[in-house]
């Protein structure tokens, strides 16, 4: 058992102690609140330290991109569709991205397919630490994966294939969930083959995940007319741009803004319209928004870097780390094990020296994640409660 004593703790569940005390019992948080016994129990005195739940990366590619992104093992870029493969199988946990985000406080993240594809397969939530994946992985799947614009684009009208264009994108999505539609009407009239790719499309349809479209500026239009079209729910992935479609987004199917990552590339064109500001106003209007790494595109790190812009365009610090952590595990449907504080939760914590976002000096400490005690400074684990 360890008390963490004498922090300042964000809970992201509606209340901020400002001098508080978390019991951690079996990898769970036991208890929150002020003066907790600490007798025969391991402490951590964090006087002076930040605590906030484990940050939860919406949107991931660490394990199945190398970090010069030559090995892309999240891409089966052989045909424009390939919502029958799974993100869980090409994912290397020994990768030293995993490290990096434990050192930068993430504790869970979505893992995706990449974008070279228009469907590209499913995503998985997984923890920043374990033994295997079967250990690391704690949801799959959680969305299937969609792109639109230029990465599918790229891909295949340099192979003179379909799509080359935008039209192209469209008329490929909305052929694929019409034989997915169709191939669930036979299925429940008549055995029939199964066809492992439709069956997962048919988990959009049926509601049961989202999906996880990367798109930005216009492309967030074809995304929620095709949704309305089919009836099914998604999330926007980067959408740069978002704040030319607020009405938009807002009366639509869409279940989460999962926004970054800035100030890596500055590109032209359908990825040149920063406006991470967009955060607030969709926080303020009821959609519920989250920060992304991309990593490793973008260090780990670089997740509190952007959380510290929205805050610098006048975001509340209190709604900004639950940018970091409790609308990301919502987005995700991992809401039930992470991203607040919270008895009968994983014990995913950061200690922070420092507030998060709020000041530029801030300094992870500690990162805990399923109880574990990983500490930074001396890289290495401590503790295992």
């Amino acid at each position: 058992m360890l008390v963490i004593k004498n922090t300042k703790i964000y809970t992201s569940a509606d209340k901020v102690y400002e001098k508080g005390d978390i019991l951690i019992e079996d990898g769970k948080i036991s208890e929150v609140g002020n003066s907790i016994d600490c007798k025969n129990r391991e402490v951590i005195d964090a006087q002076g330290l930040v605590t906030i739940p484990g940050i939860v990366d919406a949107h991931s590619h660490i394990g199945g991109f190398g970090l010069d992104m030559n090995d892309q093992d999240l891409n089966e870029m052989t045909n424009n569709i390939t919502p029958e493969v799974e993100a869980v199988y090409s994912i290397d946990t020994k990768s030293p991205m995993f490290k990096r985000s434990l050192k930068a406080g993430i504790t869970t993240s979505a893992i995706a397919p990449g974008s070279g594809n228009v469907i590209g397969g499913l995503v998985c939530a997984v923890k920043s630490h374990g033994h295997n994946i079967e250990d690391m992985c704690i949801k799959n799947p959680v969305a299937l994966k969609m792109a639109l614009g230029g990465n599918p684009k790229g891909v295949y009208g340099k192979r003179n294939q379909m799509p080359m264009t935008r039209m192209g994108i469209a008329s490929v999505i909305r052929e694929t969930f019409t034989k997915a539609r169709e191939y669930m009407e036979k299925k429940q009239k008549k055995d029939i083959p199964t066809d492992l790719g439709l069956e997962n499309v048919a988990k959009v349809l049926k509601k049961e995940i989202p999906l996880k479209v990367h798109c930005e500026q216009f492309d967030m239009l074809t995304t929620i007319h095709i949704a309305e079209e089919f009836d099914i729910n998604f999330t926007l992935d980067h959408a740069w741009g978002a704040s030319d479609y607020y009405d938009d987004i807002v009366n639509s199917n869409c279940k989460g803004v999962i926004y970054g990552p800035i100030g890596v590339l500055l590109l032209p064109g359908e990825c040149g319209k920063i406006d991470i500001e967009s955060l607030i106003e969709l926080d303020r209007r009821g959609v519920e928004c989250a920060i992304m790494t991309d990593g490793p595109i973008s260090n780990p790190d670089v997740i509190i870097v952007q959380a510290g812009e929205v805050i610098r365009f006048g975001g509340d610090i209190k709604r900004v780390i639950n940018m970091l952590t409790i609308n990301a595990a919502k987005i995700i449907g991992v809401d039930d094990r992470v991203g607040s504080i919270e008895v009968g939760k994983d014990a995913d914590l950061v200690l922070f020296d420092g507030t998060p976002a709020l000041d530029t000096d801030a300094t992870a400490k500690y990162t805990i994640i399923n109880g574990k005690v990983f500490d930074i400074e001396k890289d290495k684990f401590t503790f295992d409660c």
